[in-house]
């Protein structure tokens, strides 16, 4: 293993600012709205924009690899940044799901967070970029295996 300095992933900041100026536009056309319903609905819809762009703010970086003498990752959540070092990371591998009528990457992580198993599941819009790239760079840093699932 290298001493190579840490290396964070995470939602791409122009699609966060994209996000929330469309939730932000909502809230004016919601504001603008001619009749109850619809200003309801637009109403929720930018509650829901505007939510998920906070939430991507507040996890930002979403994973973080620490190489070095206690390697470790560091997964961006909402409650703030969660540790876990390589003794608590049972399996890190990249499956790939259908969705909508096309194949997406996702990196699945395997952790102990106290007592509990966790999932953690990342995708191209979590990650900022193609989440083969991140799987590959966790390989050749020592943080996962290839596996052939």
């Amino acid at each position: 293993m290298n001493d190579a300095q840490p290396v964070s992933w995470s939602t791409p900041v122009a699609g966060l600012l994209a996000i929330s100026g469309g939730g932000i536009l909502l809230a004016v056309m919601a504001i603008l709205a001619q009749d109850g319903p619809s200003r309801l609905l637009i109403g929720i819809a930018a509650v829901a924009v505007l939510a998920m762009s906070a939430l991507g703010i507040r996890q930002r970086p979403r994973l973080t690899m620490v190489p070095g003498p206690a390697p470790r990752l560091v997964v961006g959540t909402l409650t703030g940044p969660k540790d876990y070092p390589l003794d608590r990371i049972d399996r890190i591998r990249m499956v790939s799901y259908r969705r909508i009528g096309r194949k997406s990457a996702m990196l699945e992580i395997d952790v102990r967070h106290e007592d509990t198993e966790r999932l953690l599941i990342f995708g191209r819009w979590d990650l900022g970029t193609n989440p083969h790239d991140v799987y590959d760079a966790l390989v050749v840093n020592g943080f996962a295996s290839v596996t052939t699932d």
